[in-house]
């Protein structure tokens, strides 16, 4: 029973000294801004934001009216969703994949999924890519101190469109590989056959007696292209729609593309570009 007289006269005498000093028994100011929102308008920010988000900070603030009939701004409304958990990062660039196409590709997958290595290893994986002779590819890390993040030696250089670059077509199965082709221009059907499945993936299945894999860029399923593998007896594996990222040669390009950005001297030039691709495609275990 002390105990709580005690700690009921320690609150009366803070109530008395906060009064006698402020002139009010309030809470003491303080340095911090007050809400401008209302834990109701909080929670309203959180949903337009979680609904839509894409949407930016500034079309919400212009949409939300404070207490006593402020307008808040858009730090506001940052702050708030900071609050939630919830941060503005850079999308991640996708494939555009509604529920049709994931469906198709799911179905796809649940088909093959039973198909015995021995025929994996008779499909040629084919695509084109393109190589720049200068790019960021988020790999590469600068040490720096604090304040230093526009100093002389924390800046790389960037390049108008990546300095040109060369579109390679080539194909990959399993324990072999095709030449590597440069396509020069923009690449239609007629020239997909005439510069790459005659001259270089006919002769490659008649002597491995593979099955053709390739996505469904517009060159491959024109009427041109798939007369011709016809014409050819040239099996096609089927491919679902928007699934370049399927294809085990994207990985492919990929270890292609770290060998040449770590090639010492770097390619400088387009015809360098051109000997470093061929060089590295070989050495590719």
């Amino acid at each position: 029973m002390s105990q709580v007289l005690r700690e009921r006269a320690l609150a009366c005498r803070s109530v008395q000294r906060r009064f006698r000093g402020f002139g009010s028994t309030c809470n003491r100011p303080h340095n911090r801004r007050p809400h401008v929102t209302t834990p109701a308008q909080d929670l309203h920010i959180q949903h337009l934001h979680l609904q839509d988000r894409l949407r930016p900070a500034t079309r919400t603030a212009a949409a939300t009216i404070g207490l006593h009939n402020q307008r808040i701004s858009a730090q506001t409304v940052r702050n708030r969703l900071r609050e939630a958990h919830l941060h503005a990062r850079h999308p991640h660039r996708g494939l555009d994949l509604t529920a049709g196409r994931r469906r198709n590709r799911l179905e796809w997958a649940n088909a093959h999924i039973r198909r015995c290595l021995a025929l994996w290893r008779g499909v040629l994986f084919t695509n084109e890519s393109w190589f720049s002779l200068y790019r960021a590819d988020g790999r590469q890390r600068v040490w720096r101190r604090v304040g230093e993040r526009f100093a002389d030696v924390s800046i790389v250089d960037r390049v108008a469109h990546g300095g040109g670059g060369v579109m390679v077509w080539a194909g990959v199965c399993y324990g072999q590989r095709t030449q590597v082709h440069f396509i020069d221009g923009i690449l239609n059907a007629q020239r997909y056959c005439d510069e790459t499945l005659r001259p270089i993936f006919v002769p490659f299945i008649h002597d491995h007696h593979v099955m053709l894999q390739h996505d469904n860029a517009r060159p491959h399923v024109t009427r041109i292209c798939t007369q011709f593998l016809e014409a050819e007896n040239i099996p096609v594996l089927a491919w679902p729609a928007y699934s370049p990222d399927m294809s085990p040669i994207e990985h492919v390009w990929d270890a292609l593309d770290q060998r040449i950005r770590q090639r010492i001297p770097v390619p400088a030039n387009i015809q360098q570009l051109h000997t470093a691709i061929e060089e590295e495609w070989t050495n590719i275990p």
